[in-house]
């Protein structure tokens, strides 16, 4: 392969492992607090669906984004309401979320099927994408692909640096702890939620507003399911989030390269490759349990309630 067709694979790498490196980096901070949620699929679809809705409404896709992350964070309250206040099973809350996501978000956007508007356009950084494949790689992109890139680097700096990610951390590991040294468990693991919420939401956007300017229904086409395997992949360290991300974006894209390499090959099957990645992944992770086991936070999936 050429130098240019290297780097506009790369480039579409990075693009179609965004949405995946927005949600799993909320998903990561959401389960730090030792909350799963498994309803990323769903807060994605209605982060696109209203994203969109509120883009054409107004004419603004800036609207459209922060209407998107509304929409996600008020999914990731009735989430927090039955897992966090309620106190109920957090796996089948999550479950029942996705499904009221998936059946919601294709009412709600029945009349906008089919619909496209103008989506974010590339901006190039002066002077730096001029970089040989670098430069275009990570410099001549959409706004939301650089939000995604200080998301990533806000979150790594809190969880590492800061006294807030330490008490994400301390949550996450024990709640009783926590509580017994005075920390507030409850109220971090809302924020945790409703940033997880606001990622979902954002994905979403970019799914519709940028990636593909458009609304389908299901078009998150398994997403939220492949970060929630993204984060557990990463053994919740957000730098490994990034390069999980873009390999399976890189995956997702893959069969497209192939086909303009001339791979007379089943369109159906190559695009199941990102969930052939997926299951693989999974399978690497069961040989060493330990690693996970190591890094998983403690009290993640458990409720609970503080004493009085």
């Amino acid at each position: 392969m050429d130098v240019v067709l290297i780097t506009n694979v790369l480039a579409a790498t990075v693009v179609a492992g965004t949405p995946l490196l927005l949600v799993a980096l909320g998903e990561l901070v959401c389960e730090r607090s030792g909350v799963l949620n498994l309803g990323q699929e769903g807060m994605m679809l209605m982060g696109a669906v209203i994203g969109f809705i509120a883009a054409t409404a107004t004419g603004s896709l800036s609207m459209g984004v922060l209407a998107a992350m509304l929409g996600g964070v008020l999914m990731a309250m009735l989430f927090a309401l039955m897992a966090i206040t309620l106190a109920a099973n957090q796996y089948a809350a999550g479950l029942a979320l996705t499904i009221f996501g998936i059946g919601l978000s294709s009412f709600v956007g029945s009349g906008f099927v089919g619909q496209s508007i103008d989506g974010f356009d590339k901006i190039a950084i002066p002077l730096l994408s001029d970089i040989p494949v670098i430069g275009q790689v990570l410099f001549n992109q959409d706004l939301l692909v650089y939000a995604s890139l200080l998301i990533f680097v806000l979150v790594f700096c809190f969880l590492k640096y800061s006294r807030g990610g330490l008490i994400l951390r301390a949550v996450g590991e024990s709640p009783e702890a926590a509580n017994a040294n005075g920390l507030r468990v409850l109220p971090v693991r809302y924020m945790a939620v409703a940033f997880g919420g606001a990622m979902a939401g954002l994905a979403g956007a970019y799914l519709s507003l940028a990636y593909t300017p458009m609304w389908t229904e299901n078009m998150t086409a398994g997403r939220g399911w492949i970060a929630l395997a993204l984060v557990v992949f990463a053994t919740w360290k957000p730098e490994r989030v990034l390069l999980g991300a873009y390999l399976f974006g890189a995956a997702s894209i893959l069969h497209l390269v192939l086909q303009g390499l001339g791979w007379n090959s089943s369109t159906e099957l190559l695009a199941m490759l990102p969930y052939v990645v997926t299951i693989i992944v999974l399978v690497l992770l069961s040989w060493n349990p330990a690693r996970t086991r190591l890094n998983t936070p403690l009290s993640i999936g458990q409720p609970y309630r503080p004493s009085k």
